[in-house]
């Protein structure tokens, strides 16, 4: 029996990301074909031989492979197991036209660092309400693979980080409900994104997406000490939904916000 195709597709609202798409193929094979976007791509079982600008290419596990836009290629399992992988597609908000030539000359790119980065990248893709880590995530992903691509290229003058790091700091304490975008954040402060996460992570030890997920955790441990039920916890302090809330709130606390809540009578 041929085992059938699974296909997980969504569209996200991090910016720059026009759609993540999980699939496990065992005989399909694609045509020669183009993207708009950038194709950013990792296979976690198996491998893929493709082809592009008329050249072979590969994608074993360690490998993070980019496709370029407007380039054709095809892709075809390299065993009967077939191949599973995970890809997330990219207009040019983080990765600009000039950097085409390079992607074609070289596409798969061999980074444990990288394909690290990427593979949280989906996971924070995959939950609502962590757009800011995955915009964090996909920040450094894309200065990572600009540097890949255009290693000559002179690195910028960074501005004073312990400032930079304050000025976050009291953007996301302002916006700790509703949250913040971090290129909304890096407009504000006149500082380029992926400066802003390493000047705040360097500054604190933690990550902006970090501590912003720990302060809201932080405020409904209070709430739900005042006997204020879970859902109504998540909404008001600025969690997607209950699920979202119970999963970091028992990363940080070690138990879940029901329990945690009961334990308020012990």
């Amino acid at each position: 029996m041929v085992a059938q195709p699974e296909v997980s597709a969504w569209r996200s609202r991090v910016p720059g990301v026009v759609e993540v798409f999980h699939a496990h193929f065992t005989e399909y094979a694609y045509p020669m074909h183009v993207h708009e976007a950038w194709t950013l791509l990792i296979v976690d079982d198996g491998a893929v031989r493709y082809d592009l600008a008329r050249h072979e290419h590969g994608t074993p596990h360690d490998t993070v492979s980019l496709l370029p836009p407007h380039v054709p290629h095809n892709g075809s399992p390299v065993t009967t197991h077939g191949f599973r992988k995970r890809v997330v597609y990219l207009d040019g908000t983080h990765l600009g036209e000039d950097l085409i030539g390079s992607a074609v000359d070289g596409p798969d790119l061999r980074d444990p660092v990288l394909r690290l980065r990427v593979g949280q990248l989906h996971t924070a893709l995959g939950h609502p309400g962590d757009e800011l880590e995955a915009e964090s995530r996909l920040t450094l992903i894309a200065e990572r693979l600009r540097t890949h691509l255009r290693p000559s290229a002179p690195a910028a003058t960074p501005r004073d980080s312990p400032t930079l790091a304050r000025t976050l700091r009291e953007l996301l304490d302002e916006h700790l409900t509703q949250g913040i975008g971090l290129d909304e954040a890096a407009r504000l402060v006149h500082a380029h994104p992926a400066h802003l996460v390493r000047a705040f992570s360097g500054a604190y030890g933690i990550a902006p997406h970090q501590y912003l997920m720990s302060r809201r955790v932080e405020r409904a441990r209070r709430l739900l000490l005042e006997g204020r039920p879970p859902g109504e916890v998540a909404s008001t302090t600025g969690f997607y939904d209950q699920s979202h809330l119970t999963r970091h709130f028992k990363k940080f606390v070690g138990v879940t916000p029901g329990r945690y809540a009961r334990s308020r009578q012990a």
